[in-house]
């Protein structure tokens, strides 16, 4: 309860009850910093920053300093819509198995003649 308040029981019969003590238990607070963000993501603080900037993410900026709150709740929409949109890359891009493999890949099949000739063609010639 805030200091200086009566529990709002005692205020009467339909008082409304606009207090702002903490969300019930088990919920976080309305709106996160971009660190946050970061975190829930598991990104960094500058891509989470870059997710803002670019309007992927909606948030607001507030305070004297311009600080970005990102609202729980948007934040979970986000993550919503980016499954959707994983969902839909998966079903138009299958996967088939037919990836090359190791063996395909190997130094032993690529002769170093060639890899030579490319370097230099690309200037990246080793000194």
């Amino acid at each position: 309860m805030i200091q200086g308040r009566e529990p709002s029981s005692s205020r009467g019969k339909g008082a409304a009850d606009h207090s702002v003590d903490s969300p019930p238990s088990g919920a976080g607070p309305r709106f996160l910093t971009l660190a946050d963000v970061a975190e829930t993501l598991n990104i960094s603080a500058s891509q989470a920053y870059a997710l803002v900037r670019n309007g992927d993410l909606p948030a607001i900026k507030i305070g004297g300093r311009g600080q970005w709150r990102v609202e729980a709740s948007v934040l979970e929409a986000y993550i919503t819509r980016m499954y959707e949109h994983t969902r839909a890359f998966v079903k138009a891009h299958p996967f088939t198995g037919d990836a090359p493999t190791d063996d395909a890949l190997s130094i032993d099949s690529i002769s170093q003649d060639s890899i030579s000739q490319d370097s230099i063609a690309h200037g990246t010639r080793r000194r």
